[in-house]
């Protein structure tokens, strides 16, 4: 649902006090701004990768495994490897994203480069793209699931979707800080909710932390 600000940009918050306490701030806001797109993607991504490998048969364990192994390996790679090992220290005075990064790059090549302008404005685009349709399917996503409640809702889905959309990006608009503030609390409930609910279905299914192996993410790649 934050997708507009998950690029491993830098924000600020107004906090004042001991540097321990802006550091807790900071990581209360970042897991509402940065890590709410990455804790609102099992909403839809593990559910239409399994339906989209499965296709018209039957729902086997080595097609999950495979999913969510490759979800699992992608999370590494993007968040740890691109984000935390690179882009956070490859920052243009403090500033971070696409045109920040693009701005970087032309300033190390030490002259003007028009392939690295036009991978940072293909760049850009692509995350305005996505940064659209992210909230939209997060949010539609989690509506549809009062279907599993009630069915009184059905014809109720997008008029609702809409509603939160507005509210949200409503909210955007007053500032990072603003929505760090609010999605902070939010989203450590949501991952706390799905850390317990995670737990008790490993206890049922523990043969589930064999996804932790990347092999069955690059089988499943090959059998595609």
């Amino acid at each position: 649902m934050t997708k507009y600000t998950s690029e491993a940009q830098p924000f600020s918050t107004t906090v004042s006090g001991e540097p321990q306490q802006n550091l807790l701030a900071l990581t209360f806001g970042c897991i509402g701004v940065v890590y709410g797109d990455i804790g609102t993607s099992p909403l839809y991504a593990f559910r239409e990768a399994v339906h989209a490998a499965k296709d018209t048969g039957p729902l086997t364990q080595t097609t999950v495994l495979g999913v969510l192994s490759l979800i699992l390996w992608s999370l590494v790679v993007v968040v740890t490897l691109k984000y935390v090992l690179i882009l956070l220290r490859a920052d243009n005075n403090g500033e971070g994203g696409t045109l920040s990064l693009t701005a970087l790059a032309r300033r190390a090549l030490g002259r003007r480069a028009t392939f690295v302008l036009l991978l940072g404005t293909i760049g850009a685009s692509m995350f305005v793209g996505d940064s659209v349709i992210t909230p939209a399917i997060s949010v539609l996503s989690a509506v549809e699931g009062l279907k599993l409640v009630t069915t009184a809702t059905d014809h109720y889905v997008i008029v609702i979707t809409l509603v939160i959309l507005f509210a949200l990006f409503s909210v955007q608009r007053r500032g990072t800080a603003s929505v760090a503030a609010l999605f902070g609390p939010v989203m450590t409930v949501w991952f706390i909710a799905i850390a317990v609910a995670g737990a008790f279905h490993i206890r049922d299914h523990p043969d589930v932390l064999l996804a932790v192996s990347p092999h069955y993410a690059v089988d499943f790649i090959l059998e595609q």
